[in-house]
């Protein structure tokens, strides 16, 4: 019997070399300019800070753009994903911008198992990758095991409010997905992938879970996490509202098309684990 692992690793396998090959992710220039740094990357950069030497890890990698470019800043860091294939684009991609990249194929959950604990400066999770786990607990106690006391989590995610939303109703932002973590995943069907590309997905279902906002950091708290900062955003790296949505080229994100103040899209987190250095 398939379980979520399943399913969603096909989906991503599937979905890696049609993402490496769109030029949405920008393989391209990331190999031919070594000053290049992903668009996730550039908007981080004002909270991330200094990262030089960090011994940093990157929690669910997808092809490593992002894990570059972090690469880029002075991180000296190792990359994380459940996908093969993901993986396989990841390595090559370092190969081609020079990057030394220690990429690790593993579960999250499994992380602490495949790493020393207790071994990372920072933990570095990009967007969209809550999403797919069923335990925001069992994530944060990974990112607390990974960390160093004193050690720092930064993730940049899509907003549970967000994720509650239809995206296919254009008569207002009418909420019809569960908000708060609940067992059960929302299963999709769907042959589409958020990319520029002629391409269809052939692993078409996943499995997917929402954690709202006070869940995310009740579940740091209470494990040896502090919470330091804590921003929302009116943007997000793809266009999550089709249909009602404008893009920005100056940082590569999507707004609402229409008055901004009304919806968070994305939150900045940052905390750090209990102790001293």
């Amino acid at each position: 019997m398939k379980t979520y692992i399943d399913y969603n690793r096909a989906n991503w396998d599937n979905r890696a070399p049609i993402h490496a090959a769109s030029p949405s992710y920008c393989t391209k220039e990331l190999a031919e300019n070594s000053s290049y740094l992903s668009d996730v990357v550039r908007f981080d950069l004002p909270l991330l800070g200094e990262i030089s030497d960090l011994r940093t890890v990157h929690l669910q990698c997808h092809i490593g753009t992002d894990t570059v470019s972090l690469f880029r800043l002075g991180a000296r860091i190792s990359g994380l994903d459940f996908s093969p294939a993901s993986l396989a684009e990841a390595r090559a991609l370092a190969v081609r911008c020079g990057a030394a990249i220690d990429f690790v194929e593993s579960d999250v959950y499994a992380a602490a198992k495949v790493f020393p604990p207790s071994s990372f400066d920072l933990v570095y999770t990009g967007i969209g990758a809550l999403c797919w786990l069923p335990s925001i607990h069992r994530w944060a106690e990974t990112v607390a095991n990974l960390l160093k006391p004193g050690g720092r989590l930064f993730i940049r995610e899509g907003h549970p409010i967000l994720w509650s939303i239809d995206e296919g109703r254009h008569d207002g932002f009418v909420i019809s997905h569960t908000y708060f973590e609940r067992e059960e995943p929302t299963v999709w069907d769907d042959a589409n992938t958020y990319v520029i590309t002629d391409q269809p997905v052939l692993a078409t279902v996943k499995h997917e879970w929402n954690h709202g906002l006070g869940e995310i950091i009740t579940a740091l708290l209470s494990h040896s996490m502090e919470i330091t900062s804590l921003k929302e955003h009116d943007s997000i790296p793809w266009e999550a509202l089709p249909g009602r949505m404008i893009y920005t080229s100056a940082d590569g994100e999507w707004r609402l098309n229409g008055d901004r103040s009304l919806l968070p899209l994305s939150y900045t987190l940052q905390a750090r684990k209990r102790g001293v250095r």
